[in-house]
């Protein structure tokens, strides 16, 4: 009569394997910490240097100029053909203590003096032109 071999039941595991979730883990912390610095937000500005005291940000509507040309509100990029026809609506709503105007160090001196006088024109009297502290060595 020949023999069966008697299969040997195994108990059931309900344990969670623990060493795999926390490599998941660490994989993604990776990830996020390389990632992170690249998904940050905002444009590319290389304010000016000047002897200046700094200027306390109130919540108030900021304008930059980038080194392209380009005037950038909230995120959004206008030509100064749009920034003329948007900065009305845009004063009205947020101007209370005035504007803070941020322009790159290489803009030309055409551009910044026209998105000044059409803050001006809409009636900003109050503008904070933002720079970079002077290094004093």
């Amino acid at each position: 009569m020949p023999r069966r071999a008697r299969r040997h039941r195994y108990e059931l595991n309900a344990d969670v394997n623990v060493v795999s979730l926390i490599d998941v883990m660490l994989l993604l912390l990776v990830i996020f910490m390389i990632t992170a610095p690249m998904m940050q937000g905002g444009i590319d500005i290389s304010l000016p240097q000047a002897q200046s005291k700094p200027l306390e940000s109130k919540g108030e509507l900021t304008v930059s100029v980038t080194h392209a040309g380009d005037v950038v509100i909230d995120d959004q990029h206008y030509t100064l053909r749009e920034f003329r026809v948007v900065f009305p609506s845009l004063a009205q709503n947020r101007m209370r203590n005035g504007v803070y105007l941020r322009a790159d160090k290489n803009v030309d001196y055409g551009t910044f003096a026209q998105v000044l006088g059409i803050m001006n024109a809409d009636g900003v009297t109050n503008v904070g032109l933002v720079t970079e502290p002077e290094d004093v060595r």
